[in-house]
């Protein structure tokens, strides 16, 4: 069995330091500054999350340059993880680094920016007719009490992929719930040679646990947290009864208690060397596992909306990143036109066409060129209109951590006591949202 996470009691207790701290802090933090130089008046500083695609930022950069000159941009490129460029760039907002106009911004970190006050509205991009041309959970995900803050560059959510192949030589239909699903996978494994998986996610400690373990959740009739967004739901049946399914007929089960430790990129390995049946990704695996280069299941692959439970409904966890504009920047009409940029039709057509990216503006999923490129987003839009987001709250870094050791200790036991470590995570969720003030 592999070693569990760090002590749940000392996570927390630092949890609760770091939430008292940080709202009291979250303005006044580096009021003195950097004492950075000067920074040159026609040069947009762009700080980025990694693309697996390297070399398109630059691409994008140089395109805006030729159509905005005499303006540059100097791009920073940050990890690929969004915890770790979380951490970047919250450290330069906090400082009021000049070395930040625009940035990459997750589309779980809109409340924190913008009670922290380092993310300014973008109000003159977003009045009521360019809303209504974005997906409705786009801008839900990038505002906060009201107003935009972040402008919806790409969309992602949670689907299932299936190998057409197996199902087809075994007569099975696209399961629909997670228990068919597993009673699928077991039939396969049972007549199939070699070393196969039956299913395979994302279940090490991480935010991409967080978004796993709330579709179960969510796929149950269970919740996060209350309709009013102040009281944890996690200890209530309908998610005990996720959770409960996740640890007794995935992990060691369906799935190998190898994914524990897994990420994207290893559930995505796994799944394209043919090695699973069943695989839960975000939109972005779909052009890497039909690509003959990259995959060895290519022309094998199959995409649906994810399974849910008896009684309850697919739902697939909101992802994707928006465009924000930093309160500090010395040059914010310069930024805005890049921002204005970065999200147009154009460069979205060009996303999906270079990275694969589901557009946020709704007319791209009828465009020809879209479809003839991907023609699997004729089935992305239902899914996106119907994705949940995470929970909302300022303080959502520090209920996500909350969560990960929750979910992680819970899966990761068969003998862990659930309505105990619910109860425990609960009440710490609820004294976070206690210090943020709820919605």
């Amino acid at each position: 069995m592999p070693a569990l996470p760090p002590c749940y009691s000392e996570t927390v207790a630092r949890l609760k330091t770091i939430a008292a701290l940080g709202l009291a802090l979250l303005i006044a933090l580096g009021a003195a500054g950097c004492g950075q130089k000067a920074d040159e008046p026609n040069t947009i500083r762009l700080v980025a999350w990694k693309f697996n695609n390297p070399g398109l930022w630059r691409r994008l950069a140089d395109q805006f340059e030729k159509l905005h000159p005499p303006l540059k941009v100097a791009l920073e490129i940050g990890p690929h993880s969004s915890t770790s460029y979380h951490d970047l760039l919250s450290q330069k907002l906090k400082n009021r680094s000049n070395e930040v106009d625009v940035f990459l911004m997750d589309v779980v970190w809109p409340p924190e920016f913008a009670s922290a006050g380092w993310a300014l509205p973008l109000d003159q991009l977003f009045g009521p007719e360019q809303r209504g041309l974005f997906i409705p959970a786009a801008i839900k995900a990038a505002s906060w009490r009201g107003r935009v803050y972040g402008a919806p560059l790409y969309l992602n959510a949670g689907v299932l992929y299936y190998r057409r192949d197996l199902l087809e030589r075994y007569h099975l239909p696209v399961p629909q719930t997670w228990p068919q699903m597993v009673s699928q996978a077991k039939l396969i494994l049972a007549q199939e040679k070699g070393d196969l998986a039956g299913y395979c996610g994302q279940f090490k400690q991480y935010e991409g646990l967080v978004c796993d373990m709330l579709e179960f959740v969510w796929s149950a009739g269970g919740k996060a947290l209350g309709d009013e967004g102040k009281r944890c739901m996690l200890e209530g049946p309908a998610a005990l009864k996720a959770v409960r399914f996740v640890r007794d007929a995935l992990i060691g089960g369906a799935a190998p208690r190898g994914v524990l430790a897994y990420q994207e990129p290893e559930s995505l390995s796994l799944f394209a060397q043919g090695g699973a049946v069943f695989l839960r990704n975000w939109f972005y695996a779909w052009p890497i596992l039909n690509d003959a280069q990259r995959s060895q299941v290519a022309g094998k692959v199959g995409l649906a909306p994810l399974p849910h439970f008896s009684g309850g409904q697919s739902a697939a966890c909101l992802g994707g990143w928006q465009v924000g504009l930093s309160a500090y920047s010395s040059k914010p009409t310069q930024a805005l036109k890049l921002i204005k940029f970065l999200t147009s039709e154009t460069v979205q057509r060009r996303l999906v066409l270079e990275e694969g990216l589901a557009p946020t503006r709704t007319a791209l999923y009828q465009d020809p060129w879209v479809l003839k490129a991907q023609p699997h987003f004729a089935k992305l839009l239902p899914v996106l209109e119907g994705a949940r987001p995470r929970p909302r709250t300022p303080l959502y870094p520090a209920v996500s951590e909350v969560m990960q050791v929750y979910f992680h200790r819970a899966i990761s036991d068969r003998d862990s006591d659930l309505p105990e470590l619910a109860g425990r995570a609960a009440q710490d969720i609820d004294r976070l949202l206690g210090l943020a003030g709820g919605q």
